[in-house]
């Protein structure tokens, strides 16, 4: 079991009225043209009376005082667009809150129409027809298990499951973790997790922190055209302004971080504001306390990120943003003098390994509004990311004690660098027709080198590993581009009725790849109540950096194995991976408090790069572990695979104290490796299921206090793996799958169950919370993966 404490303090340094209450104001715009709707009406929905309401100026501001501390909702309307509820509002009483509000015109046939709707799982993107789910900042901290990282929240819904309970890769719909495309500010970025490997997109601790995180969408397929180089789900993460009126921060001490958070105006008649946060491994402080944490190898990372706005009267709104974080660990496993005492989960018995990671992006955006219609928007983005290994053989003589002498068996850096230019234009022809265009257009340079010997059992002595010659598997530097033009439409037909079409496009400089993709997309309200849904997209993603520059051991000439005598990187012209989704989805609101989803889906994969000579060998299974896949053989686009399945979701929103989200999915995920047979890919389990509920009470005199309990379940079908081939697995000390049985055999069925109980008080000018989360509390022992044990 996992023991995480959690502790908050947030204060302001304005002074607060004697009755605990507090302003909620942000402001109202267009959905599509996003621009100010001035006279927008704002209230809480409590308050039938409108004393808590507030009318939008001619800038789209408003301002609402003396709102209740508590879960609140709020109603937005205005004459000729469909109102809206925002549910779920956290109000405390030490920090305003800032809500921004997009509304959408109403589509009239007649003089004038008030059209109500509730959206509670809507999408920010108004042009997404299928899978997505909009998900708030508060999602993150009411979900157990979800440790305020949004990729641990995001396993929660339908379609999605987690890699393993030692990182926070997420499989969509079967698909690799390693399909996911990270955005943030609408540029995207590298792997944004501490202690990255190479060709993930996951870790064990998230670099994003909640604490600027703004409402955000996750789609898990068929996504519109803005979207690309992706082939299984996307995470567009959207950073919040600072208070534009009052300075506030938050400190927060937590098992996985020591953080602070400031945010507040720069010039307030011009409404320019920072926000800025910074996070410590709290597992360092610790460690200089001489408190154990239950092993030597200590996790050491810190990360912060930023943002400033700067609106200006007539050049439009400048921002700067920013997020980066540093990491490093060292297994050390040749100070135990028996090996049985080695139990470093992220380590191996045989081996002393040191690892660094840092990533960082870095971005100034300009939006400038032409006209009421046309919003234009440029960032200039720059990204990077390192990462780098040494490891060394730890050999023992046959009492079992380490020898003096460690030989260096493994030395790898990869360096990645982008920087990358964005543009779009969007357009609202009118209440019918609505457009974007735009294009990314990226410079990536690279500098990757390993080296790595290969140790046997045979290898019986330090000098004989000494003498073993490095087998170099990359070494490159070299710079290309990926230019990305979209266009996406938008027309509804009716109001109930709404088409989104689309055509990305892709170039790859590096081999001259490229791709023209179709994304349509339909959305019907048959009824108030009742929406059916249907999406269609054409997909593809070029391959981790570092295959196309890999070095294999075997080329493969005319059918013929020849040995790689020139070290030639046979996989530079490897193609895109290609996908096709096919989605079909029904949502009935059965209240404003309940809804039923149901969404089923099919995916067809092409042009999965697998070897050239007949093997089960595929690259749609990698990207889930801290291990890298280096190909032995040179490998080509002629791998296939498919994916389908059908989800539910039952969700009860936050009302009446308690909330509940139940998500379930059944699927299947198969691949054809370059002999012709089927598979079971890495992460076909089947069927998932989780079932999330919470209740919070308010409690005191005043109510102006609250306690929350959460618990999650979690079960799934375990994850694929293959009998051993003990014979070539003690050649090369690691895991050799028997060829003719790859993934034939599966782990037993995954199953946790988490719980989180927090403690929140509201005094003036200062809101204190202590959480407490218990992961794993059965102490389930959920097998994660086979290891190669000398």
């Amino acid at each position: 079991m996992v023991l995480r404490v959690l502790l908050i303090f947030c204060f302001s340094t304005a002074l607060l009225a004697q009755d605990l209450s507090q302003t909620v104001k942000g402001k109202v715009v267009d959905k599509e043209s996003k621009s100010a709707i001035p006279g927008a009406v704002v209230r809480l929905a409590s308050d039938s009376s409108f004393k808590s309401a507030s009318q939008t100026d001619d800038n789209g501001y408003f301002k609402i005082v003396e709102v209740p501390i508590g879960r609140q909702n709020f109603v937005v309307s205005f004459i000729g667009y469909k109102s809206i509820t925002i549910p779920d509002v956290t109000v405390t009483s030490a920090k305003e809150v800032v809500l921004n509000i997009e509304l959408e015109e109403a589509f009239q046939e007649t003089d004038e129409v008030v059209i109500t709707h509730t959206d509670k799982a809507g999408a920010l993107n108004e042009m997404s027809s299928v899978s997505t789910r909009l998900f708030r900042v508060e999602e993150t901290e009411r979900y157990p298990g979800s440790r305020q990282d949004p990729a641990r929240m995001a396993a929660n819904f339908a379609g999605v499951q987690g890699s393993n309970d030692t990182r926070n890769d997420i499989v969509v719909r079967g698909n690799s973790p390693s399909s996911l495309l990270w955005r943030l500010e609408e540029v995207d970025i590298p792997n944004p997790n501490h202690f990255a490997v190479g060709g993930s997109m996951g870790g064990p601790v998230s670099i994003i922190n909640n604490k600027y995180l703004g409402s955000s969408d996750f789609l898990t397929g068929a996504f519109p055209a803005m979207y690309g180089n992706a082939n299984g789900g996307v995470f567009d993460i959207r950073m919040r302004n600072g208070n534009d009126d009052k300075h506030e921060h938050t400190f927060q001490f937590g098992i996985l971080g020591t953080e602070l958070t400031s945010e507040g105006p720069i010039k307030r008649s011009s409404k320019a504001t920072y926000i800025a946060t910074y996070r410590y491994s709290t597992f360092q402080i610790l460690q200089g306390l001489n408190v154990s944490i239950g092993t030597n190898a200590i996790p050491k990372y810190q990360d912060a990120g930023f943002k400033v706005t700067l609106p200006t009267k007539k050049a439009g709104t400048f921002s700067i943003w920013g997020i980066g974080g540093l990491s490093s660990i060292d297994i050390i496993v040749s100070k135990f003098k028996d090996p049985k005492e080695v139990n470093e989960s992220y380590g191996d018995k045989s081996r002393d390994q040191y690892f660094r990671t840092n990533m960082g992006v870095a971005g100034a955006s300009h939006t400038y509004q032409l006209n009421k219609k046309t919003i234009f928007k440029t960032t200039l983005a720059q990204s990077g990311q390192s990462i780098n290994s040494n490891h060394y053989f730890v050999f023992r003589g046959k009492d079992g004690v380490p020898v003096e002498s460690f030989p260096k068996i493994l030395s790898y850096k990869m360096e990645e660098g982008k920087s990358t230019l964005a543009f779009y234009a969007n357009t609202k022809l009118n209440a019918r027709h609505s457009y974007r265009a735009g294009f990314f257009v990226s410079n990536y340079t690279v500098n990757l080198y390993d080296k790595i010997r290969i140790v046997g059992t045979n290898d019986t002595s330090v000098a004989m590993i000494e003498n073993l010659p490095f087998k170099v598997r990359l070494n490159q530097k070299a710079s290309y581009q990926l230019v990305q033009p979209y266009v996406q439409y938008k027309f509804r037909l009716r109001d109930n009725l709404t088409l989104n079409a689309g055509v990305y496009g892709q170039v790859l400089t590096l081999n001259n790849k490229a791709t023209v993709e179709p994304r349509a997309g339909l959305r019907w309200d048959i009824k108030p109540k009742h929406t059916l849904s249907f999406g269609y997209g054409l997909h593809s993603q070029m391959q981790n950096t570092y295959i196309y520059f890999s070095i294999p051991d075997t080329l493969v000439q005319n059918g013929q194995k020849v040995y790689n005598v020139n070290r030639e990187e046979a996989n530079k012209d490897l193609g895109f991976t290609r996908s096709q989704h096919f989605v079909l989805g029904y949502d009935f609101a059965v209240s404003k408090e309940f809804r039923i989803k149901a969404e089923t889906y099919y995916q067809n994969l092409w042009n999965i790069p697998v070897y050239s000579t007949p093997s089960g060998v595929s690259l749609v299974n990698q990207g889930a572990t801290f291990t890298r896949f280096f190909p032995i053989y040179q490998m080509e686009n002629k791998g296939t695979g498919q994916n389908y399945g059908i989800e539910l979701t039952l969700e009860k929103f936050f009302s009446k104290h308690y909330f509940l989200l139940w998500s379930t999915s059944l699927f299947d995920s198969k691949y054809q490796g370059s002999n012709g047979k089927t598979y079971n890919t890495d992460f076909n389990g089947n069927y998932v299921t989780n079932l999330l509920a919470g209740l919070e009470y308010g409690i005191g005199k005043a109510k102006k206090n609250s306690i929350s309990f959460g618990s999650k379940f979690t079960y799934a079908g375990g994850r694929r793996y293959s009998p051993v081939n003990i014979v070539e697995s003690n050649k090369i000390y690691d895991i050799v799958p028997q060829e003719e049985k790859i993934n034939s055999l599966q782990f037993p069925n995954y199953n946790r169950f988490d719980i989180r109980i927090a403690y929140k008080v509201n005094n003036k000018k200062v809101t204190h919370e202590v959480a407490l989360d218990l992961v794993n509390v059965f102490n389930t022992k959920n097998v994660l993966a086979l290891s190669f044990s000398p």
